[in-house]
């Protein structure tokens, strides 16, 4: 199964496409992919990683880049957890280290540009959710074991 993990903070504009972009996902039901829309990542998900064949973490990133992008996350050495949010590569270390399996995992970034207070979601935005959901779709579609 390939789990798809959208979070952000779906009441601060643009750092909703993580979330926007995995109920689009979701609503095609797509056989084999499971999704997860959350807040932020926090420690309890590292069970449903350790159960899946797969993961893409899927978020909005501020910044220069004004392309959707897709890279490969690797566990962290040491699954350190200082606050309940953490970030892919720890989570995926937990998984490791607690429940004694890590899928591979990827980190599907959004360029966003506005963070304030509001639903309203950027037209830089709007369009990378829809480059995002076409890129899981094809991924769930043509074996996403293979980008190892």
């Amino acid at each position: 199964m390939l789990l798809v993990i959208g979070y952000g903070n779906t009441l601060r504009q643009d750092d909703q496409a993580g979330p926007v972009t995995v109920e689009r996902i979701e609503s095609q039901m797509l056989p084999g992919v499971h999704t997860l829309v959350c807040p932020q990542l926090s420690p309890e998900y590292a069970e449903a990683l350790a159960g899946a064949r797969a993961v893409v973490f899927v978020d909005a990133q501020a910044g220069p880049t004004r392309t959707v992008t897709l890279r490969r996350v690797l566990p962290g050495e040491f699954p350190q957890v200082t606050t309940h949010a953490v970030e892919p590569h720890t989570l995926l270390a937990l998984a490791r280290d607690v429940y004694g399996r890590v899928p591979p995992g990827w980190l599907l970034t959004i360029p966003a540009e506005r963070f304030g207070f509001g639903t309203e979601i950027s037209p830089l935005t709007r369009r990378g959710i829809n480059v995002a959901v076409a890129k899981v779709v094809k991924l769930a579609g043509t074996g996403y074991f293979e980008l190892r």
